[in-house]
């Protein structure tokens, strides 16, 4: 559980609560109770997955074992685009918010020019220390990485206490054009553009380090769900006390114009205002600690991916070794020789957040078709937990991931399905260089729907309604894309339609039951305890 509520609470609480209200004004609260109930969803769909298959990296083998190797690795794809980026963008977020006392580590402010030449030293001496914590061994990782989650939870939550408790104005909630200034569209776009959804994301790291678990079919399940309860609390009660806690005459202007100055967010700037200086000062070592953690946990969870990857043959076969210590050590390298690439100071960095953001909900987005699929392929198969109404709530949350995707906007979307394209080309390449035992069938009759769900994702999101402005300031750039031709409401009701006829195509796609129980066989010793020294 720590893993997990580590992998979601980081940089993003710092900014998010700022930035949703200059979307959604005082509904950017009602934000982040759709925000938390659509990753919840998504979130016990993966519980039940992990309880059933307690494997290395299972955010992609679900697909795998549900549609075929084509599905198993668009989902390792897709995560791999997300992770490998993780700890490096964290560990530079934890540079930025130091920047603020030491002022050598960007070579501006914000650190839109880059890291100056001492800050990509001490990033590759972060990036390598959390690589070594990794390469020890799972234990040693839990172990250093719950202390600093129980501190970079105790913080925001003494901040809501603290906050609510010295400066309360209720007035906050209807002043500037009432409580929904800018209607559902501002609460919706604050999913994405006030970075509600960014803040969710990570409660899948709990799936990726599962089989190293003492017992995971209990384990996954109880921590994905608490990790995600946890983070919606502390969320909520953020959001409440940022609104309630700012001062009735900087929201003269509207609430689009409210500021703060530095990089330490705006928590800090309340506290600053409110005489509060020792909270600013804990809520600036935190804006250091969050991220950091992040990274910790980044570093560990996309080996994981990689190792499943080699595994399942789409990888070369020495990034799916383990070390004696039972940990992926080949593949922790990659990841932290792929991370020192990601510094390299090319325009662009804060596009990387995009991406993160949206190739990880369409990771996300596969694990309701396979559990729509699995449980009519192996209906017999244990399951610790059982995710209730499965049949109706299992196509909704893949309708809620795709509305996700289509709230991103146009700008990202493209993005993305070139980096898809790419991805395939590389197992095109991968497939021809590889000898005739390695090359893994790709069960192409079985993921026939993928196609039409990729062209139509594309064609929907530049047709909608939605932008993928975002305030400047967010680890997430401002551009301008979608066509428009469908209205807003329209636009959501067609993604839900065309979501809900690719479900039902998916899941009368899938795999025979004796094909899902030869490829859950091949993985079958990565279930098996993690070898220990005496």
């Amino acid at each position: 559980m720590c893993f997990s509520a580590g992998g979601i609470v980081g940089a993003g609480w710092l900014f998010a609560a700022l930035f949703a209200s200059q979307i959604a004004g005082p509904a950017a609260l009602v934000s982040w109770l759709i925000g938390g109930a659509a990753v919840m969803l998504l979130a016990l769909i993966y519980a039940e997955l992990g309880g059933m298959y307690p494997v290395a990296a299972g955010t992609i083998r679900f697909p795998l074992y549900a549609f075929g190797g084509l599905l198993g690795f668009a989902g390792g794809w897709f995560a791999f685009l997300a992770t490998v980026t993780a700890a490096p963008l964290e560990v530079e977020a934890a540079l930025i918010y130091a920047n603020n006392y030491a002022h050598t580590f960007c070579l501006d402010q914000a650190c839109t020019k880059g890291l100056t030449p001492t800050g990509y030293l001490l990033a590759a001496v972060a990036m390598l220390v959390f690589a070594a914590i990794n390469v020890m061994g799972v234990k040693w990782l839990s172990q250093t990485n719950k202390w600093i989650v129980f501190l970079k939870l105790a913080i925001p939550a003494l901040a809501v206490i603290v906050l609510l408790a010295t400066s309360f104005h209720p007035g906050n909630f209807s002043t500037s054009g009432g409580f929904m200034p800018f209607g559902w569209k501002g609460v919706l776009s604050a999913l994405t553009g006030g970075g509600v959804i960014f803040s969710y994301l990570g409660f899948q790291t709990a799936v990726n380090f599962g089989a190293e678990s003492r017992n995971p079919r209990r384990d996954i399940p109880f921590a994905v769900i608490g990790s995600m309860v946890i983070a919606f609390v502390l969320y909520v009660g953020l959001q409440v006390a940022f609104t309630a806690a700012l001062s009735p005459a900087s929201l003269a202007k509207g609430w689009r114009l409210i500021a703060f100055t530095g990089s330490g967010g705006p928590f800090a700037g309340l506290a600053t205002a409110l005489g509060l200086g020792w909270l600013a000062f804990l809520l600036y070592a935190d804006s250091v600690i969050s991220p950091g953690a992040v990274a910790l946990i980044a570093l560990g969870g996309n080996p994981r991916l990689t190792f499943a990857l080699a595994r399942s043959r789409y990888l070369p076969r020495f990034l799916g070794s383990l070390s004696g210590r039972g940990v992926p050590l080949n593949a922790i390298i990659l990841a932290f020789v792929c991370g020192l690439l990601v510094f390299l100071p090319f325009p662009g960095w804060q596009r990387l957040a995009q991406f993160l953001l949206a190739a990880g909900v369409m990771t996300y987005a596969l694990a309701p078709l396979a559990l729509g699929a699995l449980r009519l392929q192996e209906p017999d198969r244990t399951r610790p937990y059982r995710l209730p109404g499965a049949i109706a709530l299992a196509p909704t949350g893949f309708i809620v991931a795709n509305e996700i995707i289509l709230i991103t906007g146009w700008a990202i979307v493209w993005k993305l399905m070139v980096a898809i394209l790419i991805g395939f080309a590389l197992l095109a390449i991968s497939a021809l260089a590889s000898g005739p035992k390695r090359r893994r069938s790709l069960d192409w009759i079985s993921a026939i729907w993928l196609w039409p769900y990729l062209i139509g994702i594309t064609v929907l999101s530049y047709w909608s309604s939605f932008n993928a402005a975002k305030p400047e300031s967010l680890p997430m750039v401002a551009i301008k894309g979608p066509i428009g031709v469908l209205p807003f409401g329209w636009d959501l009701v067609a993604m839900a339609v065309f979501s809900l006829a690719i479900y039902v195509l998916a899941v009368r796609m899938r795999l025979s039951a004796a094909r899902v129980q030869e490829l859950v066989g091949e993985t079958a010793s990565e279930a098996e305890p993690i070898p220990t020294r005496p």
